[in-house]
């Protein structure tokens, strides 16, 4: 064996063991968020157990707010679940190297999103049972049909895109972790399926992952488009605009862009990945960050600029709300911390290492939902046609400790299946999905 084969199986054998290291061995620092999570979730429960027992009105959601926090948090990780297709589709089809580290992880954040939106809706309807109504009386000309075919349609397509992208890997720990409990080695042996890194599987393997990637990029376009026309065809001031597609699309691959920062950070650092996720990847994300936040600065104008020019009827009060009143301080943080300083600090390379990029990006995040925030509750609270001789609590919303612990305990949920799917897989694709094929050149991409 000559001495480049050597260094070639060296460099081979380093690499697993460090991208495996993480299934193997079990730290008491995991040990302890696993149960810190846990403990959030239960308290969550015990929310939902009261909002069960006694009916919504345990939360502050009345005629005028129908749609509280838990709205808020479906569009949240509705928007935080298209990073997968930012990954899986756009990048990889135009050939982008650098990314191919941070797939998996985009993939994970994704299902783990997808799956929370759905859950945070079944709360919101207040009983379970009526999103079985939903599909048995479904009726196509509501939005909200169109919103559960394209998000179980996403979900589907995002499920089969990460475990085809498992694929390989799986059949690697199948045969190479044998230190490892028997129900860990009974799982890789039947999600592998029998996989071999035969040629004939390899060039299957390519032709799924084009055909996914593909087909996800315009299903990721309509899940969030799809949403957005919930609140365009509901008559209240802010939402009658034709921009809201275009707008919560941007917005929604700008917070996925910072999310995916977040993880890279944290798992880099948890995992001693510092090799493998380095200050490259920090720095190629921190400028397609400023991408796609200059995008949805745009469409924060021109979504602004119309009804702040006009100042007309309940539209100009509900500006006046952001703007001057209320919810100003509110809003103008979620302008200026979460979109506007962080342009500009990320322009500057040395705001795009780990640190600095990872506190920028979490700013991101919060003014992202912050905005989620204000695009639901501020909007509900001044309807076009106002009901007289309401209540007190009808003009105004500040939500229950139920719903802040079901907000939290949705985090955590969101966090828990991350965490659990980082243990159980590599986190890094560690065996190339690439075959080299005569027959198939076009799907060497």
């Amino acid at each position: 064996m000559s001495k480049q084969s050597e260094h070639q199986q060296e460099f081979r054998e380093r690499r697993e063991k460090d991208l495996l290291r993480h299934i193997i061995k079990t730290s008491l620092n995991y040990k302890l968020w696993i149960a810190f999570l846990i403990l959030i979730i239960l308290i969550g429960m015990y929310g939902y157990y009261r909002q069960l027992k006694y009916g919504l009105i345990v939360t502050a959601m009345r005629d005028y707010t129908s749609w509280g926090i838990y709205i808020s948090n479906f569009v949240f990780f509705v928007a935080i679940s298209l990073v997968g297709s930012l990954f899986s589709s756009i990048l990889k089809l135009n050939k982008n190297e650098w990314s191919k580290p941070l797939t998996r992880i985009s993939e994970i954040i994704a299902v783990s999103a997808i799956i929370c939106a759905i859950v945070i809706i079944i709360v919101d309807m207040g009983r379970p049972d009526r999103f079985f109504y939903v599909i048995r009386y479904l009726r196509i000309q509501s939005p909200i049909i169109w919103d559960v075919i394209i998000i179980s349609t996403y979900l589907v397509i995002s499920l089969i895109l990460l475990y085809s992208s498992l694929l390989p890997d799986l059949a690697l720990c199948r045969d190479r972790l044998t230190a490892i409990p028997q129900w860990k080695k009974k799982l890789y042996r039947m999600l592998a399926i029998n996989w071999r890194n035969h040629p004939n599987q390899l060039d299957m393997l390519q032709k799924v992952t084009k055909i996914l990637a593909i087909s996800v990029l315009p299903v990721a376009f309509a899940i969030h488009t799809v949403t957005s026309w919930l609140f365009a065809t509901t008559w209240r001031p802010g939402w009658d605009s034709t921009n809201l597609g275009p707008y919560f699309v941007s917005g929604a691959f700008m917070a996925g862009a910072a999310a995916i920062i977040i993880a890279m950070y944290f798992i880099r650092k948890s995992l001693h990945l510092k090799a493998y996720i380095t200050e490259a990847h920090f720095d190629k994300m921190g400028k397609l960050l400023v991408l796609l936040s200059l995008v949805y600065l745009y469409f924060n104008i021109n979504e602004y600029l119309g009804p702040a020019f006009k100042m007309v009827g309940v539209e100009g009060e509900h500006i006046i709300e952001l703007f001057v009143g209320k919810y100003a301080p509110m809003y103008w943080f979620v302008q200026l911390g979460g979109l506007v300083l962080p342009i500009v600090f990320l322009l500057f390379k040395g705001m795009r290492r780990s640190l600095p990029i990872f506190i920028i990006s979490t700013f991101i995040i919060l003014g992202a939902w912050f905005k989620r925030f204000l695009i639901v509750i501020p909007s509900l609270q001044h309807p076009y046609l106002p009901i007289q001789g309401v209540d007190e609590s009808y003009l105004h919303y500040n939500p229950t400790w139920e719903e802040w612990a079901i907000t939290l305990a949705s985090f955590a949920w969101f966090l828990l299946i991350i965490t659990i799917l980082i243990k159980l897989f590599p986190i890094i694709p560690i065996q190339k999905h690439e075959h080299v094929s005569k027959r198939h050149p076009i799907l060497n991409f």
